[in-house]
């Protein structure tokens, strides 16, 4: 099963609190308390994000973390590579050269087709979105509707009637 971990959950849980009044700056207690979280994951998670220069760090006393964009200009890629690492679906799919079987794996390619348009789909959701700011919401799940197109997904002669239907749909939350 293809799943974000605890961490990576959380770290948009905090990003999209913090995209609600993204002129505020939080402290980790403030934040923690605000997303029902322990300080220490949300140390560690803005640590994270900080390092990619998604958060801003401002030390003393009326310190702490503000957005560094605006929830429009992150991505909700952006925020699961900087807690996860590179999104991959096979270790091959992050980095070439990983896997002993890559010279003859017959379905490499598909797995680095799968894995951008998995890619582009959390690309393609902003924060501001995300967090229900968006004029791209629906029902508390924003998502900016996006056409996934078959080609990316399977080639003419693999392509059928349903999954053509399927691929082009528009990616609803």
């Amino acid at each position: 099963m293809l799943r974000l971990s605890k961490l990576g959950d959380y770290g948009t849980v905090v990003m999209a609190h913090m995209a609600r009044a993204p002129e505020r700056t939080y402290s980790a207690s403030e934040l923690a308390a605000a997303v029902s979280l322990g300080r220490p994951t949300v140390t560690k998670l803005l640590k994270l994000l900080a390092h990619e220069k998604l958060v801003v760090s401002q030390r003393g006393a009326k310190g702490g973390y503000t957005l560094a964009r605006t929830p429009a200009e992150i991505s909700i890629a952006q925020i699961v590579d900087a807690v996860e690492g590179r999104i991959g679906v096979t270790e091959c799919s992050v980095e070439a050269g990983l896997c002993a079987q890559e010279a003859t794996c017959m379905s490499r390619g598909s797995w680095l087709r799968i894995n951008r348009v998995i890619r582009d789909a959390l690309s393609a959701v902003t924060l501001d979105a995300f967090a229900g700011r968006g004029a791209a919401s629906d029902a508390g799940v924003p998502m900016r509707a996006r056409a996934v197109p078959v080609e990316v997904l399977a080639d003419e002669t693999s392509r059928s009637a349903t999954f053509r239907e399927a691929a082009q749909c528009q990616l609803k939350p």
